[in-house]
């Protein structure tokens, strides 16, 4: 039974749930900020992951990325797979703008967590769900799929 790690599942919201990966939002309002975690235990690092798994993961990263790209009116997305707060592997998809607080620098850790409010959390999930919905299972659907 997949496991997912308590500073993820804390510091994120479920977004839905793709082929192999958990689609995740970070409570992080100043960004649109997404990860895709494997439901594969015990992995780390993309290159444990099996090859057909290999292959889906960066199919689904691509359909975000691509998805959030367009949705959003990025300047760049950051697509990142770090590990070093957090070793269960999950790839990070941040939205990035040449106007928001951290351009053109990193994002990490250089500002405390701003959490969604209730309205905008909903606005971002709506917006990502239904563009995603071709390829989206949301939270409910099956309960059995997550834990």
């Amino acid at each position: 039974m997949f496991q997912l790690d308590p500073v993820l599942r804390r510091d994120s919201i479920l977004v839905g749930s793709l082929s192999l990966c958990e689609l995740r939002l970070i409570n992080d309002a100043q960004f649109p900020w997404f990860i895709l975690v494997p439901r594969r235990n015990n992995i780390t690092e993309i290159y444990q992951l099996l090859d057909e798994d290999r292959q889906q993961l960066m199919a689904e990263s691509c359909l975000l990325a691509e998805t959030l790209h367009d949705a959003f009116t990025a300047t760049k997305l950051n697509v990142a797979a770090l590990g070093n707060q957090v070793s269960q592997l999950h790839l990070h998809h941040v939205v990035r703008y040449d106007t928001d607080a951290c351009w053109p620098g990193p994002i990490w850790g250089k500002f405390a967590a701003v959490p969604y409010t209730d309205k905008k959390l909903a606005e971002i999930l709506q917006k990502v769900q239904v563009l995603l919905s071709d390829d989206l299972q949301l939270p409910g659907d099956d309960v059995d799929l997550y834990y």
